[in-house]
C-alpha cells in the first residue's frame, strides 16, 4: 500500500500490553498508527522496542481525560501526519477498592481517564470523520463492565458506560460510512493482570472455561477485523473476548 494512501489509526494507552499489541498489528496491516502516551519515559521505551521490530509508529503525548489536550494532540497529528479516520479507545487505568473506602479522587480519576477521555477524543475526530464519510471507532471495555467486581464501582461503570456511548453514536453516524463498536477483553497477559499474586491469578484462571489468559495480540486480531472495509456491516455491538468466563 502506498504510504499517502493509507489509513491513519490513533491508538489511545498505546503503552500498555494491549496498546502496544494494537500498534503492533495495526502496523503490520499496513495502516499508518500514532499511538498516544502520557509517559515519557514508558513511551521511549516502546519506540525502542518497535524500531527494533521495525514498526514504524508516531507516538504523540496527550492526556485523554482533559479535552483542551486531547483537542491540542488531535490538531498535531492532522497537520503533520493526517486526518484519522480511525480512533481506538484504549486508555485505561485501575484505582481498586471496595466502595465504602473509594475516594472522589480514586472515582474522578478512573471516570475522566477511562470514560471523559472516550468523549474527549471522539468529539475531536468525528466532524473530520463525517465530513469524509469513513471512519471506524473501537471502545476497548472489559468484562467487568458485563458482571461487575469487586473493588471496582469505579471501573466497571466507566466501562459500561463505554458500550452505552458505542450504541447510541453508532446510531447518529452509521449513515455516514462509520462504525462504532466495543470490545469487551476478560483476563488478558499483560503487565497489570501479572503483577496479579499468583495465587489470586491461579484463581481467576481456574474460572475461565478455556483455562489460561487471553493474549494481547487476540485483541488486536479482533480490532483489525472491525477497523477493515469488509466489517462496514458491523456496528453498535460489543465483542466478548473473555475465553467463556462470562456469556449474555
Amino acid at each position: 500500500m502506498n504510504q499517502k494512501n493509507q489509513r491513519i489509526a490513533l491508538i489511545t494507552g498505546s503503552t500498555g500490553g494491549i496498546g502496544t499489541a494494537l500498534c503492533r498489528k495495526l502496523s503490520e496491516a499496513g495502516y499508518r498508527v500514532v499511538g498516544n502516551f502520557r509517559n515519557e519515559e514508558k513511551a521511549a521505551l516502546l519506540q525502542q522496542e518497535l524500531d527494533k521490530d521495525g514498526h514504524h509508529i508516531e507516538l504523540v503525548h496527550g492526556d485523554v481525560s482533559n479535552f483542551d489536550s486531547v483537542g491540542e494532540m488531535v490538531q498535531t497529528v492532522e497537520s503533520t501526519i493526517g486526518p484519522i479516520d480511525i480512533l481506538i479507545n484504549n486508555a485505561g487505568i485501575t484505582r481498586d477498592t471496595s466502595f465504602v473506602k473509594m475516594s472522589k479522587a480514586d472515582w474522578d480519576e478512573v471516570l475522566n481517564t477511562n470514560l471523559n477521555s472516550v468523549f474527549n477524543c471522539t468529539r475531536h475526530v468525528i466532524q473530520g470523520m463525517v465530513e469524509r464519510r469513513f471512519g471506524r471507532i473501537i471502545n476497548i471495555s472489559s468484562i467487568n463492565a458485563q458482571k461487575g467486581q469487586y473493588g471496582q464501582t469505579n471501573y466497571s461503570t466507566a466501562k459500561a458506560g463505554m458500550h452505552g456511548f458505542t450504541k447510541s453514536l453508532a446510531l447518529e453516524v452509521a449513515k455516514y460510512g462509520i462504525t462504532v463498536n466495543t470490545i469487551s477483553p476478560g483476563y488478558i497477559e499483560t503487565e497489570m493482570v501479572m503483577a496479579v499474586p499468583e495465587n489470586i491469578r491461579e484463581r481467576i484462571i481456574a474460572q475461565i472455561p478455556v483455562g489460561r489468559l487471553g493474549g494481547p495480540t487476540e485483541i488486536a486480531e479482533a480490532v483489525a477485523y472491525l477497523i477493515s472495509d469488509t466489517s462496514g456491516f458491523i456496528t453498535g455491538s460489543n465483542l466478548a473476548i473473555n475465553g467463556g468466563q462470562h456469556m449474555s
